[in-house]
């Protein structure tokens, strides 16, 4: 689809060398420099993600987790799953004995955080350079600090409750009890401290030692079940990606515990479709996409959760007969009523790098929700995340809360392959939204011939509960579409997450890159 340049909007951003997208131009920045440095896409990626932690702090922090997609020529995809876990003594009985139906905001919805460990990984399979490099640009806008960005500002004032509700969070992240306006320069003294010291010592000081030692005891305090030993035990691994193919393209996820498979799930459904017959713009388009949702994230309450307690194969789940089974359900006149646990048997960061040897990262980063839960350390400044409030404490289910486990994640970072090569690295943030928005993205590229920035400007619609919830440049017509197939219809109060992208064109060898509106950064080449 060719840009009317009359309207509003971003051109795709190309370049030959090298490029990084991410949702902040300081990090966008920081990857770029490691790259003209001589660095890897991975080298660059850690540049980023870290400098990410300081700039845009509701999205995420060196307390949360991560997962990374990296695709070299030649090679296999290779996958980490940087989540962390419930700590060895987390009991569901203990919760349900005090009264608890669900982990919510108290602090058991805090696990141990899995970024360091995974991003010292990312380096040393895939990097040229260690962490103490990777770290200067993050340690340098926090010491020094950084202009606080429009959305960041956004974010921040919506959060700021929740960070006056706890003693770390509003000494660090609170500014004479206030959160900070847009231009405002904050600096981070507790925070660049704390990442010079990982860089001096690696991530096992994360773990190890008195970084441990503060966040063990800032969850002591507050009743977890996490400890010192729980951070020494943590590691990441290294992980298989799964598949599927849609139209001759296959696109990559990380297996569970993160919601990958979903977006799985949906292409396998929309294949027995004629997706790209319907207008793009169109109410049958939303509706078919809507439905299609609703079965696999079915599919996803259902099953998903820490792989080794999962009890439903994901080979079973990708079985493109069960979701022949899934389409068959779908009436493209009406919402109709789908099986709530279909079975085959009966605020996040996202950024994208590509190299001058083409090696692609796909790089996301979280504390799930804004700030986490809103509890940080007083001394070292690390705001911990909230992701165990996926964890369900329903007695008899896979995903239910209990020692050492992985909750079901819903950070997933993407990729696109054809031929056995990289086509894409792209991720979409958003919480819940993220298999939708990994399809939307598809669809509008390889069903009505988008260009990477276009198909991440384009409107988006999910479902919350029994509502569909859209954006304001939704079209009219869709909306009275959608409303006369049965859907209650309700606007979007924020932005469906944000994209970023970097396509390969590899006959002509060059990099396309696209970055979301929606978030403060931008796609940069050289």
């Amino acid at each position: 689809m060719s840009r009317d340049f009359q309207l509003p909007g971003r051109s795709p951003v190309i370049a030959c060398e090298g490029m990084a997208a991410t949702s902040h131009p300081l990090a966008t920045l920081a990857a770029v420099d490691m790259l003209r440095a001589g660095g890897t896409a991975a080298d660059a990626a850690i540049a980023a993600v870290a400098t990410l932690c300081v700039v845009e702090p509701a999205m995420t922090g060196i307390g949360g987790d991560c997962y990374s997609l990296v695709s070299k020529p030649g090679k296999p995809v290779w996958g980490y799953n940087g989540s962390g876990r419930a700590g060895r003594k987390a009991s569901f009985e203990t919760l349900r004995a005090q009264g608890m139906s669900e982990i919510g905001a108290s602090i058991h919805a805090v696990t141990v955080p899995g970024a360091l460990d995974a991003w010292e990984a990312v380096l040393k399979d895939h990097g040229r350079f260690g962490l103490d490099r990777a770290l200067q640009s993050a340690i340098k806008n926090a010491e020094n600090g950084f202009p606080v960005a429009a959305r960041v500002a956004w974010d921040w004032k919506r959060n700021e409750a929740k960070l006056r509700n706890d003693a770390g969070a509003s000494k660090h992240y609170l500014f004479n009890g206030q959160a900070p306006t847009e231009g405002d320069v904050v600096r981070f003294p507790a925070l660049a401290q704390t990442l010079k010291t990982l860089a001096a010592r690696g991530a096992r000081a994360f773990y190890e030692g008195e970084l441990a030692d503060d966040m063990a005891r800032t969850l002591a305090a507050k009743g977890s079940f996490i400890d010192a030993q729980d951070f020494a035990n943590h590691r990441g691994d290294i992980v298989t990606p799964i598949s599927t193919n849609y139209k001759g393209l296959d696109l990559v996820e990380i297996p569970p515990n993160g919601q990958g498979l979903v977006a799985l799930v949906m292409l396998n459904i929309l294949e027995n479709f004629d997706v790209a017959a319907l207008d793009p713009f169109g109410a049958p388009r939303f509706h078919l996409l809507l439905e299609t949702a609703r079965l696999a994230y079915a599919v996803r309450d259902t099953h998903i959760a820490d792989e080794a307690h999962m009890r439903t194969p994901i080979v079973d789940l990708l079985d493109k007969s069960f979701a022949k089974k899934l389409a068959g359900l779908i009436d493209m006149n009406k919402r109709v009523q789908l099986p709530k646990a279909p079975a085959p048997r009966s605020d996040t960061v996202y950024l994208s790098v590509v190299d001058r040897d083409r090696t692609a990262v796909s790089f996301i980063n979280s504390l799930y929700s804004g700030f986490g839960l809103g509890v940080c350390t007083e001394q070292s400044g690390i705001m911990l995340t909230n992701r165990g409030a996926c964890f369900t404490l329903e007695a008899d289910h896979p995903n239910t809360f209990g020692p050492g486990k992985r909750p079901l994640h819903t950070i997933i970072p993407g990729m696109t392959m054809r031929d056995s090569r990289c086509d894409m690295s792209f991720g979409v943030m958003g919480g819940a939204y993220q298999p939708m928005g990994h399809v939307q993205i598809v669809n509008n590229m390889l069903d009505y011939g988008m260009d990477v920035q276009q198909s991440i400007d384009f409107p988006r619609f999910f479902f919350e509960g029994e509502t569909t919830v859209i954006e304001s440049g939704t079209p009219q017509a869709a909306i009275d579409g959608l409303i006369a197939r049965g859907h209650t219809i309700a606007k979007a109060d924020a932005p469906w997450g944000g994209a970023q992208a970097v396509r390969i064109d590899w006959g002509r060898g060059v990099l396309i890159g696209g970055s979301d509106a929606r978030k403060d950064g931008l796609a940069l080449g050289y």
